[in-house]
C-alpha cells in the first residue's frame, strides 16, 4: 500500500506541474517543472521505487536504494529550475 502512496503522489505531482505549464513560456516551464520535481516528485519517487526495489530482491536493506535516487532526481529539478530562472528568451526579430 505505501508504495502506492509514492507513485500516486509522484503522479499528481506530475500532472499539477503538467497543467501549470500549458501555454506557458519556455522559462515558466522550465521553472515549474523544476520546482515539481525538487519538492513533490523525487522524495515520493525514490521512496516507492526504493520500496518497490526491496519487496523485490526480498531484502529491506536493499531499500535504501533510495539515498542514492532522491538527490540524483532533486539535482536534475534544482538544474532545471537554474535554467528557468537563468537562461535567456530568445527575441525574434520581425
Amino acid at each position: 500500500m505505501a508504495i502506492a502512496i509514492g507513485y500516486v503522489i509522484a503522479f499528481i505531482g506530475a500532472l499539477v506541474a503538467f497543467l501549470l505549464s500549458v501555454d506557458k513560456p519556455k522559462n515558466n516551464k522550465y521553472k515549474v517543472w523544476g520546482i515539481a520535481l525538487m519538492v513533490p516528485i523525487s522524495p515520493a519517487l525514490a521512496f516507492a521505487i526504493g520500496l518497490t526495489y526491496a519487496f523485490i530482491v526480498e531484502n529491506a536493506w536493499a531499500g535504501l536504494i533510495m539515498w542514492y535516487i532522491f538527490p540524483f532526481i532533486f539535482i536534475i529539478g534544482l538544474v532545471m529550475l537554474m535554467v528557468g530562472i537563468f537562461k535567456k528568451e530568445e527575441t525574434k526579430i520581425v
